[in-house]
């Protein structure tokens, strides 16, 4: 490594993920293309939705597998992929709609985009945990806030292109503005020199402090990933991560033009809110994280469920928009909490031993939600005619999540009786 690349701002760092982020975080205002989509080429809400769906699938895949890649080309060259994959197949899938080419659609937006939005999505968490080793937490969170909160930028944008131009022009333009913003970004991270602790840091001190002043629990186990998917709370946790997953992504799906129909919002005030919900996903993923070093991870997904069967079992009958909105930013952020609090999660379950694998296969549950949520709303819209249906359905079935806390919390508890050593420590939960 170079000393230039030794002597880089951790900061600057931190922006580069940054922009990575906030460019993949797009998809979350997809919704915005739902009506214009079908109204140009006749496409049905199922046929838009399900571009999204091969986008989230793609996604969650290229997440799970592709680490091997940036720990062996590093960030740098992984983001660069990401933004030719992203950037690159957002401008096709413009090609592929001027055409009229639904599988071409599908293969540039859903299959090229969604695995560089997998690849962008883990190519600079890594490198910034090295970057911050004394406040972790932070760093990362501010990359996957910025993933979250893609969608305030790209809503009202992308609401205004089509307004303005054609549909395809907007995904030319906005391709290749991701492209510029990932490429750059991807050029200045580089992964710190070995050993490598911020000025005035004693490095043993990285071992026994965390930055935040929290109690850190002390670990239940430390497992390899082989061990870790053999035991029945690595399949509660997935579980878990599947029901949250599939309940927000159904819900961002068709956000704005679920937003017109139950409300009678104009298609403005949808996309407006639309963007605003990337606030929400950004700020739910720190402000959960945080709260769950003090009210215990286990509790924390209790906290999700429990807001969100609530929400989604009332969300039919509500008519006001500002009240409809309001139940939808707290999905949201129970949402995009439930990513940000996975990775500490996973760690108080199973070790750090390898923990970058263990959470690359518990993102398969993101892959297979991303299928289950769009597929189930769009299915039920195009058979009865209402949203209202897939809104009891799913409160239905985040009541099993609950159940999965339950039982996560009794094995937890039963593992740490036959851990006596371990009875004197802080709890998980």
């Amino acid at each position: 490594m170079s000393e230039a690349d030794a002597e880089k701002n951790r900061w600057l760092i931190a922006l580069s993920a940054i922009a990575i982020h906030l460019s993949i975080g797009s998809i979350y205002a997809y919704s915005v293309y739902q009506n214009p989509l079908q109204d140009l080429n006749g496409w049905s809400i199922s046929d838009v939705t399900f571009a999204f769906t091969v986008a989230i699938f793609v996604l969650g895949i290229s997440a799970a597998f592709l680490g091997k890649y940036v720990e062996k080309y590093g960030p740098r060259k992984a983001g660069l992929a990401a933004a030719v994959m992203f950037g690159g197949g957002t401008i096709l899938a413009g090609v592929a709609i001027q055409a009229g080419s639904y599988i071409g659609f599908l293969v540039t937006y859903g299959v090229l985009g969604g695995a560089g939005l997998g690849l962008g999505y883990i190519a600079p968490v890594s490198t910034l945990v090295e970057w911050f080793p004394d406040r972790r937490g932070m760093a990362t969170g501010m990359a996957v806030m910025g993933f979250g909160a893609g969608a305030l930028i790209t809503g009202p944008v992308a609401q205004g292109l089509m307004t303005s131009l054609s549909i395809p022009m907007n995904f030319y333009i906005l391709g290749a503005g991701y492209f510029l913003a990932m490429a750059l970004g991807a050029s200045y991270i580089q992964k710190p020199p070995a050993g490598w602790v911020p000025e005035g840091m004693d490095p043993d001190e990285l071992e026994d402090t965390n930055s935040k002043g929290v109690t850190v629990s002390t670990d239940l186990a430390q497992l390899t990933a082989n061990e870790a998917i053999k035991t029945k709370r690595f399949w509660l946790v997935w579980l878990a991560l599947f029901i949250n997953v599939s309940a927000g992504i159904m819900l961002l799906s068709v956000a704005s033009n679920m937003t017109q129909e139950i409300t009678g919002a104009s298609a403005a005030l949808a996309a407006s809110i639309v963007g605003v919900i990337g606030v929400f996903n950004g700020a739910g993923r720190i402000l959960w994280a945080s709260a769950s070093d003090y009210l215990g991870r286990t509790a924390t997904y209790g906290t999700f469920f429990g807001i969100q069967v609530v929400a989604f079992a009332l969300m039919p009958n509500i008519s006001n928009v500002w009240v409809f909105a309001a139940f939808m930013f707290a999905i949201v952020t129970c949402y995009g909490g439930g990513f940000a609090c996975l990775p500490a999660y996973l760690g108080d379950l199973f070790g750090t031993k390898e923990l970058g694998a263990i959470h690359g296969y518990s993102l398969t549950a993101w892959a297979l939600a991303g299928v289950a949520g769009p597929t189930l709303v769009s299915e039920i819209v195009e058979r009865t005619g209402s949203y209202s249906l897939s809104f009891y359905i799913v409160a239905a079935t985040l009541l099993v999540g609950v159940g999965c806390m339950l039982l996560l919390r009794f094995d937890i508890n039963s593992i740490k009786t036959e851990n006596q050593d371990t009875a004197g420590q802080p709890a998980l939960d």
